[in-house]
């Protein structure tokens, strides 16, 4: 059995990934909360043994052999360092960093270390994003053209806080949505963007110097060019995601969210038909990828070095839309 710390006790944790834990055949023995009282009432309720305040005590247990980072943004690295300089694996909540220089030094120093490394990308486990990319694969639609992501969403009152009022934690949709947007991209294309253009916008629920609305377009190496619209303000819109190739179009309704649900609609000369789909828990596959991973099977359905790549695009998305002017992705990898 796989025994896990939870670095910082957090909703996502709590709503999602200690079950996911549990399902895969792990158990949680330790979280770690900067305070005190928080870190009990948390393992309390969530039948964790322990419960500590420092990371020097969670990552040098001796009964913790992975850990699960979901702090604020701008902890990820140092936490994640320490974890990986004492011999556990890490699944770290996106993004890996707040700059490319962070998320690389992540990457090698796991590499080097010889533990597993993950992001949290939940959405390529996604039925509906695999059943894309088999499609793609098998020519289904062609080659690709364009795509289009709609992931404006609504954030709801608790899970607001820092996103929407700490521009030093890497606050902002972008870092926190449009990442994932580039990753699912990614996956479904198996592709890596090389450019991006964007223009963001405050709605009223950013604060000051972050951004609640982002459109922008990102261009792919195979030429592939994909819309995006992110947002934390709208309360009542659909969320979804196509593809169109030169003899089809792939059409994702309701699969930009961490429930195992929504619709993929084939299109092509001959009509329309709706794709099988096996729905499964996206963090249950995520953690039955990591523990495989953790025992040499395979890698975890989304690496550190997806991480770097999500990263880099978020960045040049910043980037675009501060500037007015298109920016160039790299990775440094």
């Amino acid at each position: 059995m796989i025994r896990w710390g939870l670095i910082g006790a957090s909703t996502i944790a709590r709503e999602w990934v200690i079950g996911a834990i549990r399902a895969a055949g792990g158990e949680v023995v330790s979280v770690m909360s900067s305070s005190p009282e928080r870190g009990q009432a948390y393992a309390a309720e969530n039948g964790i043994a322990k419960s500590v305040s420092s990371l020097h005590e969670l990552v040098g247990d001796a009964d913790v052999d992975a850990v699960y980072i979901s702090t604020t943004n701008e902890l990820h690295h140092a936490q994640a360092l320490a974890a990986i300089h004492a011999g556990k694996h890490v699944l770290c909540e996106k993004p890996l960093a707040m700059n490319l220089n962070d998320g690389c030094e992540m990457v090698l120093k796991a590499c080097e270390a010889g533990v597993v490394l993950g992001t949290n990308h939940h959405l390529r486990n996604a039925a509906t994003h695999r059943a894309m990319r088999d499609a793609i694969a098998a020519g289904r639609i062609g080659r690709p053209i364009a795509a289009r992501v709609f992931h404006a969403v609504y954030l709801p009152p608790h899970l607001q806080g820092w996103r929407l009022e700490r521009p030093d934690a890497g606050g902002g949709v972008i870092l926190d949505i449009t990442v994932h947007d580039a990753d699912t991209l990614r996956f479904i294309l198996d592709d890596d963007p090389i450019e991006a253009v964007a223009i963001s916008h405050a709605a009223g629920m950013g604060k000051e110097g972050l951004e609640d609305g982002v459109m922008g377009v990102l261009r792919f190496r195979s030429g592939v060019i994909a819309q995006f619209h992110d947002a934390f303000t709208t309360k009542y819109a659909e969320t979804g995601l196509e593809v169109h190739g030169t003899d089809g179009s792939l059409i994702g309704r309701n699969v930009m969210t961490q429930r195992p649900v929504g619709t993929v609609t084939l299109r092509n000369e001959e009509g329309e038909i709706e794709l099988p789909l096996d729905h499964r828990n996206l963090y249950e596959t995520a953690l039955l990828a990591f523990h495989a991973a953790i025992e040499g099977n395979g890698r975890p359905s989304a690496t550190g070095e997806d991480g770097v790549w999500s990263l880099a695009t978020g960045l040049a998305v910043v980037k675009a839309a501060a500037t007015g002017v298109a920016a160039q992705i790299e990775t440094g990898l």
